[in-house]
């Protein structure tokens, strides 16, 4: 059944799909920025991020407003480099946003994890999957009972989340570049294939040398 319920969410913007989700949009736009719902909008998503159907879970779908920051043109002269009109982007990924109102709004509960449901010309949607660390349910549960230690409080404003740590950089799925373990790695592989390092300019290595001395001979 999920595996059903994902092919349906990549086909989403697509035939008579489209135009329901169209239909749901209608409908939350005219919601508050933050709604609690009864039941995950995504199934499949939500069961795979730790959601589970029992006292203690609750699911929020958040609306956050797409695009970088507003920023007034400024009244007083100045050449337009300086302008300051463009190129306010924040850090955060709109879903770190959602996650942190969720919580901000829901203040004992712990942020588990989010993912998308959808967006529009202006808007954003984002259901955010919180836990109450302090219920008996969640504290027995072994598979979730981790949240309810005292080093997992605030954890969506410590970058402590999926989209926290994608947001730092240490999703190693979207690769390792640009991270001095990922160059030292490729070095490491052109000193294996005998290639000149790009720090010798030119200078050759003792083994370089010892082969041209070979070769002369």
């Amino acid at each position: 059944m999920y595996h059903y319920l994902a092919q349906t969410w990549q086909q989403i913007y697509k035939g008579e799909l489209r135009e329901l989700l169209r239909q749901k949009l209608l409908e939350w736009r005219r919601e508050p920025s933050v709604v609690r719902i009864e039941k995950p909008t995504r199934l499949d998503r939500a069961r795979a991020l730790g959601y589970k159907a029992k006292v203690g879970f609750i699911v929020v779908r958040v609306r956050v407003r797409k695009g970088g920051q507003r920023k007034p043109r400024p009244d007083s002269g100045r050449r337009p480099k300086r302008m300051g009109v463009y190129g306010y982007a924040p850090a955060k990924s709109l879903r770190l946003i959602a996650e942190e109102r969720a919580a901000r709004k829901y203040r004992n509960l712990e942020v588990l994890n989010s993912y998308y449901v959808g967006e529009d010309g202006k808007y954003k949607w984002f259901e955010v999957i919180l836990v109450d660390p302090h219920h008996p349910s969640i504290c027995r549960d072994p598979e979730i009972k981790w949240i309810c230690e005292p080093q997992n409080r605030g954890r969506v404003f410590r970058g402590l989340t999926s989209a926290g740590k994608k947001m730092r950089g240490l999703r190693k799925s979207r690769g390792l570049r640009g991270t001095m373990y990922y160059k030292w790695k490729r070095k490491q592989k052109e000193r294996l294939l005998r290639k000149r390092h790009e720090a010798s300019r030119g200078a050759r290595e003792p083994w370089q040398v010892a082969e041209k001395l070979e070769e002369e001979k």
